[in-house]
């Protein structure tokens, strides 16, 4: 009896999706659901909540609000963010100041876990939205987030 009721089963999963199936072969005509990506490049949005890259947004006068207090660099787990920073004297205060030289992000060794945006205090990086990252050459897949000659925006706190 076990036998024919499996079977019984079986054909009634089948037809459940065969069901949904044809209700997506009956309903093509409306509208596609599947994205033709090359032909829509130019028209293509992610979602809100895409995790592209991590890139650091830059303002018109090219600062930005990373202050160097490497929790992002603490928090990424597999060692995804370096920030090489020196100390320089303020010439306001006269005090000494941390710096940042460089803030690299290796693309190719994070994981897209999101651990550097949610630990930085400053918001100072982001996720983007883009998506074609491809390369033949890994060493394209390191980057300098801050641009060259920015600096900290006024306001923003260490």
């Amino acid at each position: 009896m076990g036998y024919f009721s499996n079977i019984y089963y079986g054909i009634g999963t089948l037809l459940t999706g065969m069901r949904v199936t044809g209700k997506y072969f009956i309903n093509a005509r409306k509208g596609a659901i599947t994205q033709q990506y090359p032909d829509n490049r130019d028209t293509l949005k992610m979602f809100e909540r895409f995790r592209g890259e991590v890139v650091m947004p830059h303002d018109e006068n090219n600062e930005h609000s990373c202050t160097g207090c490497q929790k992002c660099e603490i928090a990424c787990p597999n060692g995804s963010i370096e920030i090489i920073w020196d100390r320089v004297i303020d010439p306001e205060t006269g005090k000494k100041k941390k710096a940042i030289d460089q803030h690299i992000y290796h693309f190719g060794m994070c994981t897209q876990c999101g651990l550097c945006v949610d630990a930085c205090p400053s918001d100072a990086i982001k996720w983007a939205q883009n998506f074609e990252n491809s390369v033949y050459d890994r060493t394209q897949l390191t980057r300098i987030l801050n641009k060259p000659g920015s600096k900290v925006r006024a306001g923003v706190e260490e």
